[in-house]
């Protein structure tokens, strides 16, 4: 955890990665983006975003991938204070510290977690009083995936992905993570999404998905886990296609590249399969690390505030 010092105001979020489940991808719009129908599940691979005052706005960064992060204002933590600052008419003078366990550039939603991380750790630092509503307004300015980061859990995301709809988990799915070298770029493998698949169809959340998921069967949220990038994945990095078929060789119930990749997930039966799923990964050649992590957890939430109003921890 990074020091932060003592005797000032402090504000700790815990922020989720996410897992696709489903994501069911339309044709361009004019705006340039992409109808999605897109099943997110919140996994237990967390960031920390850690807010104090400071002098002017900056962020730094410390953990795994650290150095792939970019501390300056294109980063989404410091995109979110100055959003919520401007509607606050408040000076955005924040320094905000991610502490990164998240793959950087993996299809996990990293960055969209801090944004979401450091807008609720704004809030609270900065005594907004913003409504969740509004909270998720400047989330689905700030990027598609960022309003779920904030809320957790399993939703359906529409539209571009940032109009959610909660999704009803009747047990938590386990789950390991294969983490490729390099990252791939969002936007190049939907522009490669594009070139082979010229006439995608409207998309649609699937049925059988999202009964697998109220019901906790994971046989059959197997059968029915589904990536319409996946293809454009594989076009653009073809090594992924081994590491998909090393965990099923090991085991897994189900692989698919997760989001836009490079990161492959696999489902797994239960705790003790997705340990043996991530040691023969590990040992196979095909990716750099193997994560094994739970869906379902909460979103963005305060670990921490100790603030001269009060200190209050949720440790």
């Amino acid at each position: 955890m990074h020091d932060t010092g003592t005797g000032t105001d402090t504000v700790t979020v815990r922020v989720p990665a996410k897992v696709n489940v489903q994501l069911a991808v339309g044709a361009a719009r004019p705006d340039g983006f992409h109808d999605l129908a897109n099943i997110f599940l919140a996994v237990s691979l967390h960031d920390e975003i850690t807010a104090t005052p400071a002098e002017t706005l900056r962020v730094t960064c410390a953990g795994p991938g650290a150095d792939q992060v970019p501390l300056d204002r294109t980063n989404l933590a410091a995109r979110a204070a100055e959003l919520l600052a401007a509607r606050h008419g408040i000076a955005p003078d924040v320094h905000l510290h991610i502490d990164k366990d998240i793959p950087v550039a993996g299809g996990m939603a990293g960055g969209s977690a801090d944004g979401a991380g450091a807008l609720l750790a704004c809030d609270a630092l900065w005594s907004t009083g913003a409504s969740r509503d509004e909270l998720l307004e400047i989330c689905a300015e700030l990027g598609s995936d960022v309003p779920f980061s904030l809320v957790g859990g399993a939703a359906l995301g529409t539209g571009r992905g940032e109009r959610l709809t909660p999704l009803e988990l009747g047990a938590p799915f386990h789950w390991v993570f294969a983490l490729a070298d390099g990252g791939l770029s969002t936007p190049t493998v939907f522009r490669e999404f594009d070139r082979l698949t010229p006439d995608a169809a409207e998309p649609e959340a699937s049925p059988d998905l999202i009964e697998a998921l109220r019901t906790g069967d994971a046989v059959a949220l197997a059968a029915a886990l589904a990536n319409d990038l996946q293809p454009a994945a594989l076009s653009l990095r073809p090594a992924l296609a081994d590491a998909l078929a090393a965990g099923m060789a090991a085991g897994a119930l189900a692989g698919l590249v997760s989001g836009s990749g490079p990161t492959t997930a696999f489902l797994a039966k239960d705790a003790e399969s997705a340990e043996a799923v991530a040691a023969a990964l590990r040992g196979s050649g095909t990716c750099r690390a193997a994560r094994v992590a739970v869906s379902g957890v909460a979103g963005a939430t305060v670990l921490r505030s100790d603030r001269a109003a009060g200190r209050t921890s949720r440790r």
